[in-house]
């Protein structure tokens, strides 16, 4: 049987784009349209899914239920459990999260910790100047990317938000103008209106002069650190100038020494230009919910990450409360994954501990880590298997589809009965 979809939202980049027309045939993705090399990428990956197992214990498969009562068992003994991962889940699998570490009192921790974790502090420190990405498409005549390469992490995010005609700019591109400040040239940098490379590692440097001369400040230089200072000069005039800019910033920014304070200077910059015109900065978030995993643990807990409910109510401790440092330390005795893509990025530190105590993973069949759970669920996938949430880059909520059927358990299911079996064991004690 065939049919086609429209209207899909795909989960593969922080777009979210929710304008894909999907073909579907015997219940399995054959096509769609627009094209994108990572939607092809991510529906390719999808239709040669392996069938699997729901549950398996050591490797084993086992009764999904057999498996539920076994990580309650492991959470139920353990003195300090961690819940870390949730950018590959969705707002049910994150909101159950959240709400099975509050019965356990456990420390829950997203993969922003090992990601975006220092620019969520600057905007702590900082406050943001922000839009939807929708009003960039229709109100920004200047957007800069700054240590971001959408053609290459984003692959549609100049066609829908920049190229797109908007309603200030019904002709699309030709009405604006795209800068690139990045310390290598870059697919993106060779499509830009305007390319500035700076040095590596020098961001904090050309931010700060940036912002002396956007507020009209003297600068006493020829150059920051070997970029001309007339590079600098006629960027600040264009910000100025502009009638609505948009700054979008990669990881790179952020995960740089320092980044946190590189970060915490362009909000800043914002700021001051919004005392002359109207200006916003924005994240350019990396593949999954990872944005809803910040807006759900923010308001459930009250915090987006790193937080420790073992005394009944929220801790907020970045470094102190990170999925990472508390490997690192051996301080946690379990540690239930929703989502393993962060393992390869924790300190070798965090990778031994990780091997030594028991894990309950949850993934979709087919994903595999350097790491052997002690229990692992395989788990439909949000927006193919089922309907659900994921929240764009830009925070806003987008509503996900069912594609094609799948037997697996969805994350949300899982953690819904490993919570009940905990429950019941309580109760009959």
């Amino acid at each position: 049987m065939s049919r086609v979809i429209s209207n899909v939202a795909c989960t593969r980049c922080g777009c979210v784009c929710d304008d894909l027309t999907v073909s579907v045939e015997d219940n399995r993705i054959v096509g769609f349209s627009p094209q994108c090399s990572l939607a092809q990428e991510w529906f390719d990956w999808v239709a040669a899914q392996p069938e699997a197992s729901p549950a398996l214990i050591d490797g084993q498969p086992v009764d999904p239920q057999q498996a539920v009562q076994a990580a309650a068992e492991f959470l139920s003994r353990s003195t300090q459990p961690l819940i870390f991962g949730l950018s590959r889940s969705s707002t049910d699998g994150q909101r159950r999260a959240c709400e099975l570490a509050d019965y356990l009192g456990a420390v829950i921790d997203s993969t922003a910790s090992r990601g975006h974790g220092p620019s969520i502090l600057a905007f702590q420190a900082a406050g943001e100047s922000t839009s939807t990405l929708g009003e960039i498409r229709h109100r920004a005549d200047l957007v800069i990317y700054w240590s971001s390469d959408p053609f290459k992490s984003h692959p549609r995010h100049l066609e829908r938000f920049v190229e797109a005609p908007g309603l200030h700019f019904p002709e699309g591109r030709s009405g604006r103008h795209v800068v690139v400040i990045d310390s290598r040239e870059t697919e993106t940098a060779t499509a830009a209106d305007e390319f500035i490379q700076i040095p590596k590692r020098s961001d904090f440097e050309v931010l700060g002069v940036l912002r002396c001369l956007v507020q009209g400040l003297p600068v006493h230089a020829d150059a920051v650190d070997g970029l001309p200072m007339a590079e600098l000069k006629d960027l600040a005039q264009r910000m100025r100038n502009c009638r609505f800019g948009g700054i979008f910033f990669g990881i790179r920014l952020a995960a740089a020494p320092y980044g946190h304070a590189a970060v915490e200077s362009l909000l800043r910059l914002g700021s001051e230009l919004n005392q002359q015109t109207r200006f916003v900065v924005r994240r350019m978030r990396v593949p999954g919910d990872v944005t809803g995993a910040d807006s759900v643990l923010c308001w459930q807990t009250g915090y987006p990450f790193s937080i420790n409910l073992n005394r009944g109510y929220p801790r907020y401790g970045p470094g102190e409360y990170s999925a990472d440092n508390l490997l690192a330390r051996g301080e946690t005795d379990c540690v239930l994954m929703v989502g393993g893509e962060r393992i390869s990025r924790l300190s070798e530190a965090a990778q031994k501990h990780l091997n030594q105590i028991p894990v309950i993973l949850l993934d979709p069949a087919g994903l595999e880590w350097d790491l052997d759970p002690k229990i692992r669920f395989n788990t439909a996938i949000y927006g193919i298997h089922r309907r659900a949430t994921a929240y764009r880059m830009d925070e806003v909520p987008i509503p996900l589809r069912k594609i094609v059927d799948s037997p697996l358990p969805a994350d949300d299911e899982v953690l819904r009965d490993v919570l009940n079996a905990l429950r019941a064991a309580e109760s009959q004690v």
